[in-house]
């Protein structure tokens, strides 16, 4: 008798621990993915929106526009540099870069002579300049609030990032609280009531973006590591000899002997002869995959055009790697628009996700307190009950906000 208690107590407590080890799940998951949900759901939509903040200058900004057919060929950075240092109003020319898709424009970043910088927008194949465009556009606003919220990016960097450790937290618990979560792929939307549907909008959606999930947090993860000193060596680089005056004239003999000690390099930004670097540089796409531009260059004494030196992504070292890796990986870019779109509507997704999960909860607290579950009770739920938690995201929201005076004046 007391052999079959042995044995069977084990059991007992086997079952009594299954449902409180699920408990604990799911409040680290409900914790992880709720607190800051209102935070999170801000920053995945302007990541969203970054992803395609290029497109948006360009409906915003004519002078971008150029018509496909016109613009093949070979781009002409030698005469687009000497056009902009001619540009009125210009003193000096920092960098160019290679237009975003067939029908966008060369951005040239330019200073005046007060040192505030703009943009001007020259034709790939022709070179002439079509116009000027502000140095605060989408791309740089959604850029800035997405990644460091207009912080100084000491401070806003890691706030940021560390919701990459709380999407990791909620992934991995979600495979354990979703019960054979592999079956939910096809599972329809019910509208049975508001809390049915966003329930299982909040299971659909998350089965489906389960990799894009992972893929943002592991490359939000790196960039709060990074942001902490753990950011892999830079590539390498030209030590400069003396500070050289700024040069955007005569450099086609410059141009012409780096891209013959390059070919194949597809030059996707241009770094001119200034006060940061007495050399050109040209940075590109070559056989390396996803890796940024500077991971591929060649860097050109401008007086006598000899090559000083040309690196190539696939030297890189593993640590060097995963940290080139990680912004073609977090925006979708490296593939045109065939990655971008799919990482825009995933966006999308993701940022839906974020919202449903707050929405759940607050319809989940109406039905407790016997009001009716109903979509706009889920919206204002989302405001009213995380009473601690709302004031801090709010308040990381604004923030982002009132300072996009000081970036758009240029005062930061």
């Amino acid at each position: 008798m007391d052999m079959a208690r042995d044995r069977a107590a084990p059991t007992g407590v086997g079952r009594a621990s299954r449902p409180k080890a699920s408990r604990i799940w799911w409040t680290v998951h409900q914790w992880a993915g709720l607190k800051l949900s209102l935070f999170m759901a801000f920053i995945m939509l302007t990541g969203t929106l970054a992803v395609v903040s290029h497109e948006i200058d360009w409906l915003l900004q004519p002078s971008l526009r150029v018509a496909p057919a016109s613009a093949e060929g070979p781009v002409q950075w030698a005469r687009i540099a000497h056009n902009a240092a001619d540009h009125p109003g210009v003193a000096e020319v920092w960098s160019l870069e290679a237009p975003t898709a067939s029908a966008f424009a060369v951005k040239v970043t330019v200073a005046d002579a007060g040192g505030d910088l703009f943009y001007l927008h020259a034709h790939p194949a022709t070179g002439a300049i079509q116009g000027e465009g502000p140095w605060v556009g989408a791309q740089r606003v959604l850029r800035n609030m997405h990644r460091h919220l207009n912080l100084p990016t000491a401070i806003g960097v890691p706030i940021v990032a560390f919701l990459g450790i709380l999407l990791l937290v909620s992934l991995v618990t979600s495979l354990v609280v979703y019960k054979k979560w592999w079956r939910g792929f096809t599972k329809p939307l019910r509208a049975r009531d508001a809390r049915t549907w966003w329930g299982d909008f909040h299971r659909l959606a998350g089965v489906w973006s389960l990799w894009f999930v992972a893929l943002i947090a592991l490359t939000s993860v790196w960039y709060f590591a990074e942001s902490l000193g753990l950011d892999a060596p830079p590539p390498p680089e030209v030590e400069a000899a003396a500070e050289a005056r700024p040069q955007a004239r005569g450099l086609e003999p410059a141009f012409g002997a780096a891209l013959a000690a390059y070919p194949g390099l597809e030059v996707r930004r241009v770094l001119l002869p200034g006060k940061l670097s007495p050399v050109l540089q040209l940075h590109g796409d070559y056989e390396a995959v996803l890796v940024r531009p500077r991971a591929n260059a060649v860097w050109v004494d401008p007086a006598t055009s000899r090559v000083l030196l040309t690196t190539d992504g696939r030297d890189m070292t593993v640590h060097q790697r995963i940290g080139e890796m990680a912004d073609p990986l977090h925006f979708g870019d490296f593939g045109g628009y065939w990655t971008k779109i799919v990482w825009f509507l995933f966006g999308l997704l993701l940022t839906g996700l974020s919202l449903s999960g707050a929405a759940i909860y607050s319809l989940r607290i109406a039905r407790e307190r016997g009001g009716e579950a109903r979509l706009a009770q889920a919206f204002a739920g989302m405001w009213r009950d995380l009473p601690r938690w709302r004031w801090l995201s709010a308040t990381l929201i604004l923030v982002g906000f009132a300072l996009l005076p000081a970036l758009i004046w240029q005062l930061a």
